[in-house]
């Protein structure tokens, strides 16, 4: 007997599925498994998931239990969301979350299993791509993702910055005021509304978001810590941004304040505004470091500084991938600086948005084609997805040996079409 005969084929003993209500205590216990937390679910954890989730897209695999019938030993959710392109326009996504795999059951293939059914269900409902914050980076690129943002955290040495320690306020009229919980629920969603018109990458905050992001969810296993909010009204009244910092207060060997603000989220719809309330934490009494979390990569805060060399940074990474499902309307939904044509073919291995196209792109609006029939470049739809928002260079891709080029100058070609002003930027983990 060979042993290819000998060992058992683990997958066809694994049932893969969504779940029931019932299910969900173990449903949470097999996650924490996976992202290794302290694998518990109380009843407030339980109850906040049932309202939250979609149960028609929360996954797990279950796998025969030692003792007779089954355990969980792999988890899976995506929900729906609108993810804004160059433009300003929104495209319906699958963002996909919560994915684990238990210790004990790896390398069986339920990964590829859960998300070729997700992938599948998104296809058929007509999203447009399907989106994901990866832990690891080699994880996803097999399945058709690209990371298709970047994000940069800066820690700022407030005393260095170069700013006026007396900063009372902004100037032109505007004004900073401190806000509750509240209120940030009741001015967030718009803003960020009118904000996702204008920057590509940013990912919708449906209610729950605002819910659970200003402390109405805490849970046993998640507390909350009421953070400081402020926003920033212009001359008018107009509310033009807002943020929202924890702080860590400590003090040195000689009674001295040297604390920390973490900033949890920056939200601004002016130039002004931004400058405003980054000076406005830095302005903060005892606060000595200020930690700006995730920020755009070209972001305006080192330069909002007198010395941008008071802003170091701490990390830099990728965040957003993006998986293109829908090639046609992948290209058609986002603008164009410049004009031109490009033919190209999209390669997938899973079937799903492989092919030859013809992109023809101007200022007014774009259409792309299917059927190209000599094309000038190939490009894997992991390639795409990083493409697609504007945030990496076609020339680089090629340099690297990602795209191939089938007519000298093509990928040059391509990057001219897909650039943009500024880079894309999602804020959010999900």
């Amino acid at each position: 007997m060979s042993n290819r005969a000998a060992t058992p084929d683990h997958r066809e003993a694994i049932d893969v599925r969504a779940v029931t209500e019932d299910e969900l205590p173990d449903w949470c216990r097999t996650l924490d498994t996976g992202f290794l937390r302290a694998p518990t679910a109380s009843p407030q954890r339980v109850a906040k998931v049932r309202s939250h989730f979609d149960l028609t897209r929360t996954r797990a695999a279950f796998a025969p239990a030692g003792g007779g019938g089954t355990r969980q030993v792999a988890t899976f959710r995506s929900f729906a969301q609108e993810l804004t392109v160059p433009g300003g326009a929104t495209v319906p996504t699958d963002a996909i979350t919560n994915v684990t795999v238990s210790p004990t059951h790896r390398r069986r293939g339920l990964l590829s299993r859960m998300m070729a059914a997700d992938l599948a269900e998104a296809k058929e409902r007509g999203d447009v791509a399907a989106t994901l914050i990866a832990a690891e980076y080699p994880i996803y690129g097999r399945f058709g993702f690209g990371p298709a943002t970047t994000t940069t955290t800066w820690e700022i040495d407030v005393v260095r910055s170069g700013l006026d320690a007396r900063w009372s306020g902004p100037d032109g009229g505007g004004r900073v005021d401190m806000a509750d919980a509240e209120e940030i629920r009741k001015v967030g969603p718009e803003l960020h509304t009118k904000l996702r018109g204008r920057v590509a990458g940013l990912v919708s905050r449906g209610e729950q978001w605002w819910q659970y992001n200003t402390g109405l969810w805490p849970t046993p296993e998640d507390p909350w810590t009421e953070p400081f909010y402020a926003v920033y009204r212009n001359a008018r009244g107009e509310v033009e941004g807002l943020v929202a910092y924890r702080t860590e207060a400590r003090f040195n060997d000689h009674m001295q304040p040297t604390c920390t603000a973490k900033v949890q989220d920056l939200l601004a719809l002016t130039p002004t505004a931004e400058r405003a309330l980054w000076h406005f934490v830095c302005s903060v009494d005892w606060v000595t470091v200020v930690e700006s979390g995730h920020r755009a990569s070209d972001d305006l805060l080192p330069d909002l500084l007198p010395d941008p060399r008071a802003a170091r940074v701490i990390q830099q990474a990728d965040l957003m991938w993006v998986r293109i499902l829908d090639v046609v309307r992948a290209m058609e939904a986002r603008s164009y600086d410049t004009s031109g044509e490009i033919a190209f073919e999209v390669l997938d291995p899973a079937g799903l948005a492989g092919g030859r196209f013809t992109l023809t792109a101007a200022p007014g609006g774009a259409v792309c084609s299917p059927g190209a029939a000599s094309p000038q470049l190939t490009v894997d739809v992991r390639e795409l997805g990083a493409l697609w928002l504007g945030g990496e260079s076609a020339v680089r891709l090629a340099a690297l040996g990602r795209i191939v080029e089938h007519e000298e100058g093509a990928a040059a070609g391509l990057g001219a079409l897909l650039r943009t002003s500024r880079r894309p930027w999602c804020p959010d983990v999900f």
